[in-house]
């Protein structure tokens, strides 16, 4: 049984991981609280994977050190995996056994009695909507259902402690909402969730975030707080033609602190929401673009990472 030392469930201090000459993770420091879903969010690349596998004990850090539900990752690995719940990117199904198949197989990976086998059997398929087809083989299935069988099966010894690791990559979004009411319901039992994404909408489900950029922390807090925090200037989303040509019109401009693409409009960051709103127009008609609409927005965690990774220098690091 996992063990928590004042309510926190995982404590990470100057955690690091090198390959050769090259930092994938750079002196990380956090703590995830009992129960909470934190959410570890940056780009592919970041760091986020080989953090999830420092903590789950499938790789050795190369500095500094991590407790999870009590157990050390460097000294007590076995233990570790034994007492927390791991889903990897790729699900970790075996597509040539059915789904009752693999909850069995998994069941007998955590030496579960056939008893307690039965009873999770039939809440993996309720939870997954697998109910009546327990003999489907599972390369069958739909992304989404594979997903939710993965979750089952990543809990079947129900733990206290749980690490997704992309768990909606490739996924619809419909598959990816039913995904993370599902996340919701764990953190409600009081289960710790450590899920890493980079998609920055699902991110706003998270109650406490942690964004990281080659490896290191840049910005850590809920999800209201990085907003707060990291933008305190008005964003104008702007509507025209010639977006392209418009953005790089506007990022140049001395009046925008900061602009992005969005889609088919642009995100810019102005000092005052009227005057920034005139010089916009002004700008882009200068340049014979058509403005369809400026409009004053509140920021999304899609525009704070952006404006993040747009001040942060490679020396830079937070604490959670």
């Amino acid at each position: 049984m996992t063990q928590t030392d004042n309510g926190i469930a995982i404590l990470v201090e100057g955690l690091s991981r090198k390959f050769g000459s090259f930092t994938a993770v750079d002196n990380l420091s956090f703590d995830v609280k009992e129960g909470e879903i934190f959410g570890f969010l940056g780009a592919n690349g970041a760091g986020k994977s080989t953090t999830i596998r420092m903590l789950v004990g499938l790789l050795e850090p190369s500095g500094g050190r991590a407790t999870v539900g009590g157990f050390d990752v460097m000294k007590q690995a076995d233990l570790l995996k034994a007492n927390i719940g791991y889903m990897s990117q790729k699900f970790s199904l075996y597509d040539d056994l059915t789904v009752e198949q693999n909850i069995r197989f998994f069941g007998g990976i955590y030496r579960l009695p056939e008893d307690m086998i039965k009873t999770r059997l039939g809440w993996v398929t309720e939870m997954a909507g697998l109910r009546g087809k327990e003999n489907v083989l599972t390369k069958t299935l739909s992304g989404g259902w594979k997903q939710r069988l993965a979750l089952g099966c990543a809990v079947l010894h129900k733990p206290r402690i749980v690490f997704l690791d992309e768990p909606t990559s490739g996924v619809d979004p419909v598959s990816r909402r039913k995904f993370w009411k599902l996340i919701g319901k764990l953190s409600e039992e009081k289960t710790t969730v450590l899920v890493t994404t980079h998609y920055l909408d699902e991110a706003e489900y998270c109650h406490r975030l942690l964004m990281i950029h080659a490896g290191k922390a840049v910005a850590a807090g809920s999800p209201e707080e990085l907003k707060k925090r990291t933008i305190k200037a008005p964003i104008l989303e702007v509507t025209c033609d010639r977006t392209i040509e418009a953005f790089e019109a506007l990022r140049t401009r001395p009046f925008v602190l900061d602009a992005s693409m969005f889609g088919t409009t642009i995100h810019a960051m102005v000092r005052e929401e009227g005057e920034g709103t005139r010089l916009i127009r002004e700008s882009l008609a200068a340049g014979g673009i058509a403005v369809e609409r400026i409009e004053s927005i509140r920021p999304s965690l899609e525009d704070v990472f952006l404006h993040v990774l747009h001040d942060v220098s490679s020396s830079a690091g937070v604490k959670a």
